[in-house]
Parts: structure tokens; C-alpha cells; sequence
């Protein structure tokens, strides 16, 4: 089959046969929504990218299609939103089970819902066949953080006093001292930094900025590279453009930062998986294990819902438990 350049990859053949397009322009529906993704809600590129996966694994499951990809434009082209039930989306998750998490099913139940909401909001359908399917009930997972032992032990084995090994420190430490996402550190620019106030702006999901504050020993491991970085370069905190380089003076990616810790913690000899993601969890766990304010630290997260907060609180709960048991005369 030869792709329509016209008519995109997710055209929706309509009664007439041809294809269905949104009432605000010639684009066809999924194409609209992935695009009003980018423009309207300023979701980041690498999130419109996991709506696209997920919406196209979507259209496969349940028009049958196979892994090739040939014959997955096909379906695409064929498929028809308006004439998908409750049903079609159960076989759609029961598909699912087995080989995803509870959350990833829930994550991708919730693409298909926000698709179908975009459909209705541009007049292809009056209601959504997703609202009739319950969402998959969560397990109860406590992140995995390191203890502040471990944590120090980490951020103390960044090895020698290179360029890159400065940048390195400036990254881990910056990532525990503020718990931000490793893609909002990524996108740290040098403007972003204030060194007086020790505080740091960071664009998050949706590009809602908020200013996070960060500690000394961060904010004096980003002057000390960005020192060096200068004495080696000429390129100076003044100079606008991304905070952290790479190898060729451009912006180091998040990819890159993951797989700079993982070497750090290949080479500590720590037996545990170590992510970002888990500096985020460390520095959250840590300051409520402290008895930071819930509320204080999901503003520092940049979490929209307090309930995504509240999941560390099992953590310190988990901690009182057994300061009780160990102290309590009478258990």
C-alpha cells in the first residue's frame, strides 16, 4: 500500500469513503490530536511520542492487525473511531494483561479515554466508548530510593577532577538536592540558574515552570564546572544556551545523564537498579522521612495531585513502624 502524503498515516475512512477529517481542519482526527498535543497542552515531544505508540498499538490490537508494519498502515487507514465499543477497549486491555503493569494498562487505557475526548470535542463523536471501561486497579508500590548512606556513597565516588567529571558531580548532586526530573535538568538552560538566591527554574510537564531551591554544595559543583568549562572553552555562565554540554558543546541529553549514572553505580559496585528516577524518589522520601510538609514537597516535585505525593508517606510510615517496634516496651 502506498501512503496518501494527503491523507496521513491515521486517516478515518467516512460513510462516503473518504477520508474523515476533523471539523477545524483538513488533518485527520489522531493526527489533530497528537499535534494538539504539541500546541495546545505543550506536552514535550517525548511524551506526544508515547500517545503515538500507544494509540497505534491501540488501532492494531483491536483491528487485528499484526507487527508488520505494512500491514499496520493498513488497519490505520481503515480504522474508524465512530464505530468502537466498551467491548472492542475490554479486548483492548485483556490484550494487555499479562505482558504490562497494572500502571502501564492504566497509562495506556488513559491515551485511548483522552483520544476519544479530543474526538467528541471536534464533533466526530457524541460520546466515548471508554467511559463504560473501569480503569485497572492499582498495586500499591513504594518507590525505590536509596538510604542517605547509600545516597552520600554515591554522590562521594564521582571519580577525578576532569570536565566531565565536574559536569557529572554538578548533574547527581543537583538531582538530589532538587528532585527534579531528569528531563527538566536537561533542559536547565544557564539563565536558569540563580546563584544568589540558590534557586533554580525548571519548565516540567505541560511547560509549567516552577523555581525549585537547590543547596550550597549543588550550586557550588555548578560553579566549579562551569569554571572549568570556561577556563577550557571560553563559553561562560553569561553565554545563554543549556547549562550542561556534552562532548561536542550541546546540550547533554537525559539519555546521556542516565547512562553516566549508571556507570557510577556499575563502578560503586551497588547491586541495585539506580535512576534518576530514583534520586527523585530519594530526595522526596528523605525530606518527608525529615518532616517536610506534604504539600511543601509536592510543590517541589511539580506534582499536579497531592495524592501522587502521598505515596512517600508509606515510606515514613514504614519507617515510624519500626522505630515503634524497636522502642515500644509493650508491642
Amino acid at each position: 500500500m502506498k501512503r496518501n502524503a494527503d491523507i496521513g498515516l491515521f486517516a478515518i475512512p467516512s460513510k462516503k469513503g473518504k477520508p474523515l477529517t476533523t471539523h477545524s481542519s483538513r488533518i485527520p482526527p489522531l493526527q489533530s490530536f497528537l499535534e494538539s498535543l504539541s500546541a495546545e497542552k505543550g506536552y514535550a515531544a517525548h511524551t506526544v511520542r508515547a500517545y503515538r505508540t500507544d494509540l497505534q498499538e491501540f488501532v492494531a490490537i483491536i483491528t487485528g492487525a499484526g507487527k508488520d508494519a505494512e500491514e499496520r498502515r493498513d488497519a490505520a487507514v481503515r480504522f474508524d473511531p465512530r464505530k468502537v465499543g466498551a467491548l472492542d477497549i475490554r479486548g483492548y486491555l485483556a490484550a494487555l494483561y499479562g505482558k504490562n503493569r497494572k500502571s502501564t494498562i492504566a497509562r495506556k487505557l488513559s491515551a485511548v479515554r483522552t483520544f476519544f475526548r479530543f474526538l467528541i470535542r471536534q464533533g466526530v463523536i457524541d460520546s466515548s466508548p471508554a467511559d463504560a471501561v473501569l480503569t485497572p486497579k492499582q498495586e500499591k508500590r513504594i518507590p525505590s530510593y536509596l538510604t542517605v548512606d547509600d545516597m552520600f556513597r554515591l554522590l562521594d565516588a564521582v571519580p577525578g577532577d576532569t570536565l566531565y567529571d565536574l559536569r557529572n558531580r554538578a548533574i547527581f548532586e543537583t538531582l538530589y538536592s532538587t528532585g527534579v526530573r531528569v528531563s527538566e535538568l536537561a533542559g536547565l538552560d544557564t539563565i536558569d540558574v540563580d546563584f544568589d538566591g540558590q534557586v533554580i527554574k525548571v519548565a516540567g510537564k505541560g511547560n509549567k515552570e516552577r523555581i525549585v531551591p537547590i543547596g550550597q554544595k549543588a550550586i557550588r559543583t555548578i560553579q566549579r564546572y562551569r569554571d572549568r568549562l570556561y577556563g577550557e572553552t571560553g563559553i561562560s555562565l553569561e553565554h545563554p544556551g543549556p547549562l550542561f554540554l556534552n562532548k561536542f558543546k550541546g546540550r547533554l541529553t537525559a539519555r546521556s545523564m542516565a547512562r553516566c549514572l549508571d556507570q557510577l553505580v556499575r563502578a560503586c559496585g551497588m547491586l541495585v537498579s539506580v535512576s534518576p528516577h530514583t534520586l527523585r524518589h530519594t530526595f522526596a522520601t528523605h525530606m518527608v522521612n525529615a518532616g517536610a510538609d506534604l504539600r511543601a514537597v509536592q510543590e517541589l516535585l511539580g506534582h499536579e495531585s497531592l495524592s501522587t505525593t502521598q505515596k512517600y508517606t508509606h515510606v515514613s510510615i514504614d519507617r515510624l513502624m519500626a522505630v515503634y517496634d524497636k522502642a515500644h516496651p509493650r508491642k
